[in-house]
């Protein structure tokens, strides 16, 4: 496996080319005195090193000695603890926490980048300071102040982690049916007791103390997801002087034995009796949890994407320099035995698809990231709702079509090692076995289609599909005439996309199943369009200066393939989706 190096200047392209934040920041209150483009550029700087120097030699080895569990404590990989600690020190854990107890308030548009260099490096160790993220992101929404006060900062001090229960045996998407109950004390504390599975960093020996974030019950909730709490519940009682006490009536009983992230603890985790206290109201856990959703599954879709960058790292440098054949149209090479396999179509094909998707899924996830952050820190109302449905629109295309290309990309890299990338020692096959995981957690891809098709595209009647495609459509517009081989593309997939949403629209009318059936290749069809978007604004930012840097160039060209090979799947997704729900219920159950 290549060193992996931070694509630092991509990242810089995107953030100050592409979409010209410092511009976007200027105009955000509370944005102003924190962060600039100088600025930006030192803290990506220095999360590239220690991305890179730290985490990233760990690995490999984490991946081979895996988490083990002994009694109920959950003992990390070697390296694990002083290289969190290192990250801790420097302020990464909280980057994008809140300044008043301890963050360092940077903007999603930084922390996107921060978390794909982290997830780059090790998915296994980002998911221990992105859960603790989310955690944070709930607290300080909907906790009281004394709350806050007590466990913010040492969570984004990194002297604690935080951990999210929400999934049980019998429920996983469907969290109306979860059976945890909290029963209320005299002192205002619950009792919370149930047992939930597949709780990322649930139990290790990272940090002195994990607080946990538990959905429950109360006895007097009603039925369904409208009868869901959220409670914090810490791992060891925190005293009134802030020291750390007795341990919780919490234990982890097992931890999971899985294909991929080995180094990231994945735990059964039983509650009998533990002392927890409740954030927001009653029966308004939901609510309280979704806080952190559109963060959290932007964030999955970003580690897809991060496996995908190594991935294609390790894959140009083997291109570069494996010998094998000569070029089709004669040898290269006249000095050497054979040609890099670089020269050959299907390897260029292969790398050209990796680039293509990765720059694309670079460009999408700032977007998404900026529309976060207009949310967050504009003070006009109508420019903070419109950010606000972009968000909701977007949300489940970042999460599902991010790490559907991850997977995508990562099988591309193992493909071009040949026979080296099915054995360990060449790293391509863990990359593809950690990526697997994220089409599945923070909700399978299947529900995200599901929710973009359903809630978002149908529910609003088109109204919040209907917000982004005008976008593309005046930034079409107002492009010049040099862009047209890469605006006329993609205004005829814009076509194709209106044209199928009016079909969903017309036939979820009259059979609900028409949702379903057409929703994992609408979201196909919806992300390849939304990547031809970013790579349009990519060439409108790269034209003119290809001939003063090989970078502008190679952008281009990459355009180019992108437009010539990649977004023409749209026409057979588009075909299966209008091929109807018919085919799917022509069996009987038993005929399976």
């Amino acid at each position: 496996m290549s060193d992996y190096k931070a694509p630092l200047r991509d990242m810089r392209f995107v953030l100050n080319e592409v979409f010209e934040v410092s511009r976007l920041w200027a105009r955000l209150p509370g944005l102003t005195e924190v962060i600039d483009e100088e600025t930006a550029a030192a803290i990506l700087e220095e999360a590239g090193k220690i991305s890179a120097e730290v985490v990233a030699p760990l690995n490999r080895g984490s991946d081979e000695q895996g988490c083990t569990w002994n009694n109920g404590a959950v003992k990390a990989p070697d390296g694990f603890g002083a290289a969190y600690q290192a990250f801790a020190e420097g302020g990464w854990v909280g980057v994008g926490g809140d300044p008043q107890f301890g963050g360092m308030g940077m903007p999603k548009a930084i922390s996107a980048q921060v978390e794909e260099m982290v997830n780059s490096a090790s998915l296994s160790f980002g998911l221990y300071p992105m859960l603790t993220a989310g955690a944070c992101l709930s607290i300080n929404a909907h906790a009281s102040e004394e709350l806050k006060e007590r466990y913010l900062p040492n969570l984004y001090a990194g002297t604690w982690t935080g951990s999210m229960c929400l999934t049980e045996a019998h429920a996983g998407t469907d969290l109306g049916l979860i059976r945890s109950r909290a029963e209320p004390q005299a002192d205002g504390s619950f009792k919370i007791s149930g047992s939930k599975i597949f709780i990322t960093g649930g139990e290790h020996d990272l940090t002195e103390n994990i607080v946990h974030l538990v959905l429950a019950r109360l006895p007097d909730a009603p039925a369904g997801p409208k009868g869901i709490s959220l409670f914090l519940v810490p791992k060891v009682l925190v005293n009134d002087d802030g020291s750390l006490g007795e341990r919780n009536a919490l234990s982890c009983g097992s931890i999971e034995h899985k294909m991929g992230i080995k180094a990231s603890a994945t735990c059964v985790m039983n509650f009998d009796g533990a002392t927890g206290w409740i954030i927001d109201e009653p029966n308004k856990g939901l609510a309280a949890m979704f806080t952190m959703m559109n963060y959290e599954r932007l964030g999955v879709g970003i580690q897809g994407l991060a496996l995908g960058e190594r991935s294609y790292q390790n894959a140009v440098e083997y291109a570069r320099e494996r010998l094998q054949s000569r070029a089709p149209s004669g040898a290269q090479h006249q000095d050497k035995a054979a040609d890099p396999i670089i020269v050959h179509p299907d390897v260029r094909r292969m790398l050209l698809t990796m680039k293509a998707l990765n720059e694309g899924g670079r460009a999408f996830s700032s977007y998404v990231a900026l529309q976060l952050d207009t949310v967050r820190y504009s003070d006009d109302a109508a420019t903070c709702s419109r950010a606000r449905q972009l968000v909701s629109l977007l949300t489940p295309v970042a999460k599902a079509f991010l790490t559907d290309m991850g997977l995508e990309t990562t099988v591309h890299g193992q493909q071009i090692f040949g026979g080296h990338g099915y054995i360990r020692e060449w790293g391509q096959e863990q990359l593809v076995r950690d990526v697997r995981i994220t089409q599945i957690y923070e909700g399978t891809n299947g529900i995200q289609s599901l929710d973009l098709a359903g809630r978002k595209i149908v529910g609003s009647g088109g109204a919040l599909y209907r917000l982004f495609a005008d976008e593309i459509h005046q930034f079409t517009a107002s492009a010049s005439a040099e862009l047209g081989e890469f605006t006329q593309p993609l205004n005829a997939a814009v076509d194709t996309l209106d044209e199928l949403t009016a079909w969903l629209l017309d036939r979820a009318q009259g059979n609900p199943n028409e949702i379903g059936a057409a929703s994992v290749e609408y979201l196909q069809v919806f992300g390849y369009t939304a990547y031809a978007y970013m790579w349009a604004l990519m060439a409108n930012a790269a034209s003119g200066k290809q001939a003063e840097d090989d970078f502008y160039a190679g952008k281009l060209g990459t355009a180019r393939f992108y437009f010539a090979r990649l977004l023409p799947r749209i026409h057979s997704l588009s075909a299966s989706v209008k091929a109807g729900s018919e085919s799917l219920y022509e069996l009987d159950a038993a005929h399976f």
